[in-house]
C-alpha cells in the first residue's frame, strides 16, 4: 500500500534546476532510500516534502491525498545539519520541540523519558546543549524526531558523528520503528546502510530520477556477468584455458586460487565450468552481485555521459 508519493516535480532556483519531474512511491511499513551526489537535488525534494519550501510543479500526496499544511505533525524530520540551542536545558528543549509536534506537555515527558532511558541519557536532562558531545546530540535529535510517533519519518545522514557502537544501536531502532508501523525516507551516503536497511531506492542525478526500484532488484540489473572462482591446480593452464574471457584478478593465497572473470562474447556459465574443469579442481563457484557503492558509482557515471 502505498502512503506517500511525490509525482512529477519541479522546483528551480534562479538559474539552478534542481529537480526536473521527479516521482517517487513509497509503500507503507518499508525504508525506502533516497540518494544521490552532493547538489544532485535530495534535499529540496526533502524540503519540498516538510514544506519548508513548495514545488514550481507537481504533487505531493500521503495516504492518497494531496499533503495539506496539518501533515506536518504527522513528519518526523532529522536534517543533516543539526539544530539544537546550545544555551537550553535538553529536557526543556525536547519538551518544546514535542510540543511543537502537536503533544501535551504531559504527552510530551512521558514519551521523552521513554527515550531517554532507551539511549540511556536520562542523567543528561537537566544538562544544557552544549555540555554534551556531538554523538550525544544527535541522539537527542533523533528521539526529538520520532517522540510525537509520526506516520511518515525522514532521516538525512542519520549515522554521521557516530562512532559503530551507536550507529548500530541507531540502526536498531530504526528498523524496530519501521516494525512498529512506521514508514522511513532515508538519505546517506553510506552504501553499506543501504544495503543493510532499505527496501526501495531511487537514485536521483543533476535534478533527474536515474534508477527506482527494489534495492535486490536494481542490484541484479547492474550486474556484469563476473563470476568468482576458487579453485586447485595450475595458474598458467588456467588463465591458458580462460584466454575467450576477460581476467579481472587471478592470484594465490596459499590454500587455493582465486580468479575473478567476466564473460566478453555472450559466454554461460555451462561454458566457463566446462573449459575450467579439465584443469582445475573448483571449490567455489558464484556470480558477483555488484554492491549498492558499486551500482551508485556506474549509474551516475553513465547518467553524466547523457
Amino acid at each position: 500500500m502505498e502512503i506517500f508519493s511525490a509525482r512529477n516535480v519541479d522546483k528551480t532556483f534562479a538559474t539552478t534546476q534542481a529537480l526536473t519531474d521527479v516521482s517517487i512511491s513509497v509503500e507503507k511499513g518499508s525504508i525506502f532510500g533516497l540518494l544521490g551526489p552532493n547538489g544532485a537535488g535530495k534535499t529540496t525534494l526533502i524540503r519540498i516534502i516538510n514544506q519548508i519550501t513548495a514545488p514550481d510543479r507537481g504533487e505531493i500526496f500521503l495516504e492518497g491525498r494531496r499533503l495539506r499544511a496539518s501533515d506536518i505533525e504527522r513528519i518526523g524530520y532529522l536534517p543533516e545539519e543539526r539544530g539544537l540551542y546550545k544555551k537550553m536545558k535538553i529536557g526543556d528543549q525536547a519538551i518544546y520541540l514535542a510540543q511543537l509536534k502537536g503533544l501535551s506537555r504531559a504527552e510530551s515527558v512521558k514519551n521523552l523519558k521513554h527515550w531517554f532511558k532507551k539511549f540511556d541519557i536520562m542523567p543528561w536532562w537537566d544538562k544544557k546543549v552544549e555540555e554534551l558531545s556531538k554523538g550525544m546530540q544527535q541522539k537527542v535529535q533523533f528521539i526529538t524526531t520520532v517522540v510525537h510517533k509520526p506516520t511518515l519519518l525522514i532521516f538525512d545522514e542519520p549515522f554521521s558523528g557516530f562512532d559503530p557502537i551507536n550507529a548500530n544501536l541507531l540502526k536498531k531502532e530504526i528498523l524496530n520503528l519501521r516494525d512498529e508501523g512506521a514508514t522511513i525516507i532515508f538519505s546517506t551516503h553510506n552504501m553499506g546502510s543501504v544495503e543493510e536497511l532499505c527496501d526501495h531506492i531511487a537514485l536521483i542525478n543533476k535534478s533527474k530520477k536515474i534508477v527506482d526500484g527494489p534495492t535486490d532488484k536494481i542490484r541484479e540489473e547492474y550486474k556484469s556477468n563476473i563470476f568468482e572462482v576458487s579453485y586447485h591446480g595450475e595458474m598458467d593452464l588456467v588463465t591458458n584455458a580462460l584466454k575467450k574471457y576477460r581476467i579481472l584478478e587471478h592470484n594465490d593465497n596459499g590454500k587455493y586460487k582465486h580468479l575473478k572473470v567476466q564473460f566478453i562474447n555472450g559466454n554461460s556459465n555451462n561454458d566457463l565450468l566446462k573449459d575450467l574443469l579439465p584443469v582445475s579442481q573448483i571449490i567455489a563457484f558464484e556470480e558477483v552481485i555488484p554492491s549498492m557503492n558499486d551500482v551508485f558509482i556506474k549509474a551516475v557515471e553513465e547518467s553524466n555521459l547523457n
